[in-house]
């Protein structure tokens, strides 16, 4: 049964014969191992060309900039799916991946898409780019929606991430209109939103990347890129130095039950 549009049976990524490994146009084994970064490997998979080298550069250090961010929910996710699962590091991994959302690493997505909105809106109405963020933030507040990439629980006064992945864009001549847009919402949350939110790593990449000429699309692969490196790591050290079963005793620990119970119930001490 035929579902959606499907009007095109093609792919332009990979093909081969038994001599030969073509990739996005280029022969694998002549042409991209040994001769090509992962990083520029990510960019013509994703982008369909090469990357210059500023454009390496700066996916290379958005890539750095996400890779590791510490005991957060989606590693934790992983580090107790191979507790439980030992054999399984691919499942753990995918574990952690899935763990990544709106909260965790997926605002990367959202924000790129507020930022292009805001450059079309400025673009149709012939506006300023303050007068054209103005217009989506106001838009944005009265949904009672969140500005995706603005805010964060730790870094108040600043996201240093955010701040170095901007200065890398500006020092490699990439800074362009999306990068105008980031630094000019995040100078207008206070007036709009009733409070200053910081720029996050989260609005940085994408702004730094679709000004190097990154896909939209492709964004929110960057960050889940970037994670499962990190991810790979901490399951190495749980396989070296477990803690999944005491991150999950520290759960029982914390978490007290409120329910209904029997008359005379006495809950284990944790």
């Amino acid at each position: 049964m035929k579902i959606g549009k499907q009007s095109a049976p093609y792919q332009a990524i990979c093909t081969s014969n038994p001599d030969t490994i073509i990739v996005r146009g280029h022969d694998l084994v002549n042409d991209l191992v040994g001769s090509i970064s992962f990083t520029e490997y990510t960019w013509l998979l994703v982008a369909g060309t090469l990357p210059d080298d500023k454009q390496r550069r700066m996916l290379d250090a958005t890539l750095v900039a996400i890779a590791e961010h510490g005991l957060v929910p989606s590693v934790q996710a992983a580090r107790m799916t191979l507790a439980a699962s030992p054999e399984a590091v691919q499942g753990a991994v995918a574990a952690g991946l899935l763990g990544c959302g709106s909260v965790i690493l997926g605002a990367s997505e959202s924000a790129g898409a507020f930022f292009r909105d805001v450059r079309e809106l400025k673009e149709a109405d012939g506006s300023s780019t303050e007068a054209a963020a103005e217009k989506l933030m106001r838009r944005y507040k009265n949904d009672r929606k969140p500005l995706p990439g603005y805010g964060h629980p730790l870094h108040k006064g600043s996201d240093p991430r955010a701040e170095r992945l901007l200065a890398i864009a500006a020092e490699l001549g990439l800074s362009g209109i999306h990068c105008e847009i980031a630094k000019t919402v995040e100078r207008l949350i206070p007036d709009i939103i009733g409070k200053p939110l910081v720029m996050n790593v989260s609005s940085a990449i994408p702004c730094v990347l679709l000004d190097a000429g990154y896909p939209l699309l492709a964004l929110k692969g960057v960050p889940l890129l970037a994670r499962t490196a990190g991810l790979i790591g901490h399951l190495l050290e749980e396989q070296t130095r477990p803690i999944g079963f005491i991150m999950s005793h520290a759960a029982a620990g914390a978490i007290d039950y409120d329910g209904p119970a029997p008359t005379g119930f006495v809950a284990n001490e944790n």
